[in-house]
């Protein structure tokens, strides 16, 4: 018997660190780290580690032990450490499904506090009320503003288009009892990154219908993704090997949120999927005519759309949703919106996506901050309040998204 256990245990030793071993050849041979990056080595050894935790969660979801998205969002929880803070009060709640978390200053006000309303990132995969506690906390506190932190459901188990139904009836069930949390009507921004950045423009976007609903004051969004139509822009070529968010994991994650076989990536990211006269339609807001020239260094313009696929269309059309595309929506819609703070990272794949929905905004007549964080990588945000893992543009961003809601 222990003969078997020291196999088993070398085994299992030999299987880690072989895995380890590749995590790291595979790095060194197809990541690139930005030269002006801070902490170089701390960000390769967790993109490293991070490698290394997807591969094996895709072994375990393989062998049927475990999905991949459950076993990831288990490291994440147990690895991310949430701070208390006396002056904040933190009480987890239920909006009927849906898993939410209130922030609320402890500190006595003469008046009615701001509302924000957050959406986390994680691409419907990962991310969690736990893992950005930390922001939120930090939110609430610097902005003395009452904070709810929406836990949607998500990947292995929900699929499109429940992130967006989830986060939007949390929303509503939060507007209409604002009174009771203490919180400004007037005063309500809804906020979000990655993900949940897209989800707050489509939110937003939904609300305008709601008459009887407060109007939302604000919309700050993160990196967003403000559409799923367009992967030849500049970012999406300068930055396609850059951690967190590699071109090879944006596109499992598209197809396992948007439930489309893997096997048609490569037809979305050409376009294929695209009918000729429906890029004629939208390519207004989606070329890369709109991108300023400062961001197409070494950019090679490409073939776009790929010769169109008829197969590929009706296997992905939902991908062309207003609902996953919030910046094609009707200039009248555009032009009701509320004014914006953009946030957009420079080694970031999705930054052209930012670029894009502030021209989309201006040219409607939307009032826009823009902040742009030169050394700033996608998924950073997601480390603020981690002391051994944290970078300076995390901080970077959170200061001037605090910045931006105290002066509202």
């Amino acid at each position: 018997m222990s003969v078997l256990l020291l196999v088993l245990l070398l085994g299992l030793s030999t299987f880690h660190l072989g895995l380890l071993v590749w995590s790291i050849c595979k790095h060194l041979l197809t990541t690139d780290v930005p030269s002006a990056l801070k902490h170089p080595l701390k960000f390769r050894i967790m993109h490293c580690m991070f490698i290394y935790a997807v591969t094996l969660g895709i072994i375990l979801e393989k062998l049927s032990i475990c999905p991949m998205p459950s076993f990831a969002c288990f490291l994440q929880d147990i690895f991310f450490l949430k701070k208390k803070d006396p002056k904040v009060v933190v009480t987890d709640l239920r909006f009927g499904t849906i898993s939410v978390r209130l922030f609320e200053p402890k500190a006595m006000s003469c008046s009615s506090r701001a509302g924000i309303v957050f959406y986390h990132g994680g691409a419907g995969m990962v991310g969690s009320l736990d893992s950005y506690h930390n922001v939120c906390l930090s939110l609430a506190l610097e902005t003395n503003s009452v904070l709810l932190s929406v836990g949607y459901r998500k990947l292995p188990y929900y699929h499109y288009p429940i992130v967006t139904t989830d986060c939007l009836n949390a929303t509503i069930h939060f507007l209409k009892r604002l009174k009771s949390y203490g919180v400004d009507p007037s005063r309500v921004v809804v906020c979000g990154d990655s993900i949940g950045g897209g989800v707050a423009i489509q939110i937003i976007q939904t609300l305008l219908s709601h008459k009887d609903l407060p109007r939302i004051r604000a919309q700050v969004l993160i990196y967003p993704i403000t559409q799923l139509t367009n992967f030849q822009l500049p970012s999406s070529q300068q930055n396609r090997n850059i951690p967190f968010l590699t071109e090879e994991l944006l596109m499992m994650c598209v197809c396992r949120y948007m439930a489309i076989d893997i096997s048609w990536k490569d037809a979305i990211l050409k376009g294929a999927f695209l009918p000729p006269e429906t890029w004629e339609k939208c390519r207004n807001w989606l070329s890369s005519d709109n991108i300023p020239e400062r961001f197409k260094n070494k950019y090679q313009e490409p073939q776009f759309p790929g010769p169109f696929n008829e197969a590929a269309y009706f296997e992905t059309k939902h991908i062309l949703d207003v609902q996953n595309a919030p910046i094609l929506a009707d200039d009248e819609i555009i032009a009701q919106l509320p004014e914006a703070f953009l946030v957009s990272c420079e080694h970031d794949i999705l930054r052209d996506d930012t670029l894009l929905y502030k021209k989309c905004l201006e040219d409607q007549g939307v009032p826009v901050r823009w902040y742009h964080v030169e050394d700033g990588f996608h998924g950073c945000l997601f480390l603020f309040g981690q002391k051994f893992l944290l970078f300076p543009c995390s901080e970077k961003i959170l200061n001037a998204v605090v910045s931006y809601i105290k002066a509202l």
